[in-house]
C-alpha cells in the first residue's frame, strides 16, 4: 500500500477521530499539515493500522 496525498486526505476528511489526531499532531510536534498527514498515515494506516481497510477502500475504483 502506497501513501497518497490526496487520499489521506479524503480519509481525514471524512473521520472526526483522524481529523482531532491529525490536529493534535500539528500542534504536539509543531509540524505543517502535509507532513503531518504522512505521520499520521504511518501511525493510524499504514502495517494493519486500525485506519487500513478504510484507506484501501479509497483506493478500490469505483464501480
Amino acid at each position: 500500500m502506497k501513501y497518497l496525498k490526496s487520499q489521506m486526505n479524503k480519509l481525514v476528511k471524512d473521520n472526526n477521530e483522524l481529523q482531532k489526531k491529525l490536529k493534535e499532531m500539528m500542534a504536539e510536534h509543531d509540524l505543517e499539515k502535509e507532513y503531518a498527514l504522512k505521520a499520521l498515515y504511518h501511525a493510524e494506516v499504514a502495517d494493519g493500522g486500525k485506519y487500513q481497510a478504510a484507506y484501501r477502500e479509497l483506493d478500490s475504483p469505483k464501480k
